[in-house]
């Protein structure tokens, strides 16, 4: 293949060589395993160039998603509970997951359907933004979920 797409014909490599050095190009190897290999005649830096642009231009672009924890107690009050709903769901809409924990302390072990109760509304409170991932799950002394927006990652551009 020439430079500008067009079909040279099968030829030698020498041939194909000698006529890369006349228009000062290279010859490379498209296809190898066909038979007969295509080769085609181009600028290989320019060509390494445009493709390393493009690369860079793909990882510019992407968004790693973040998990983000909001933390409570199965004793919290409501208006503090509105605030941590708040907050999540601007994390949801920046494209983030959310992991929401309630942490028991001593006699509060004794409730834990509480702290389930108190997981399952936030996830509810959020139904609109988000998705729950896992279901209310107990670790220890924490009880967690996890929520994912329902907004493309790509929002906060």
């Amino acid at each position: 293949m020439g430079a500008d797409g067009a079909q040279l014909g099968i030829m030698s490599a020498r041939e194909a060589l000698e006529k890369a050095m006349e228009q000062g190009l290279d010859l490379v190897k498209i296809s190898p395993t066909a038979v007969p290999p295509v080769c085609k005649l181009m600028d290989y830096g320019k060509f390494k160039f445009e493709q390393q642009k493009r690369e860079k231009e793909a990882r510019k672009n992407q968004r790693v998603v973040e998990i983000k924890e909001v933390r409570m107690s199965p004793g919290i009050d409501v208006n503090d509970f509105n605030v941590k709903v708040r907050n999540a769901q601007k994390f949801l809409a920046d494209g983030d997951r959310v992991k929401v924990t309630v942490r028991f302390r001593g006699r509060e072990m004794a409730h834990t359907e509480i702290g389930k109760d108190l997981l399952l509304k936030f996830a509810e409170q959020c139904a609109e933004v988000a998705t729950l991932d896992k279901d209310p799950k107990l670790d220890g002394r924490h009880m967690s979920i996890f929520l994912s927006s329902k907004v493309g990652k790509d929002a906060k551009k």
